[in-house]
């Protein structure tokens, strides 16, 4: 009898990576509402409104809170709409990215 084939391939080396993950961050300040910084994760970070409260919180208290990580072209797309939200409504809300 021959040699069985095994149903199990080798893995290939693509040289594909996973790509870099940024984290968002957002900023504590003294005149960002909270209702906005609420309305911003649940709108532009898709949190629910539980979820939001506790980011919100955790912003207020300890000065920063991360929310969410994502490619890098996510996570720059996510800081300029809601960078661009904040100063529509006439607010300092600051956030950045780093990566993870």
């Amino acid at each position: 009898m021959g040699k069985e084939q095994s149903s199990i391939k080798e893995r290939e080396r693509t040289g594909i990576r996973e790509p870099k993950r940024y984290k968002v961050i957002l900023h504590n300040d003294d005149f960002t509402t909270m209702d906005f910084v609420v309305m911003i994760l649940v709108q532009v970070f898709f949190k629910t409104e539980e979820a939001a409260e506790a980011l919100m919180m955790q912003v207020h208290r300890e000065g920063k809170a991360v929310a969410g990580v994502y490619t890098l072209d996510a996570a720059v797309s996510k800081v300029q709409k809601a960078t661009q939200l904040a100063r529509t409504y006439n607010f300092p809300l600051r956030l950045t990215y780093e990566e993870e």
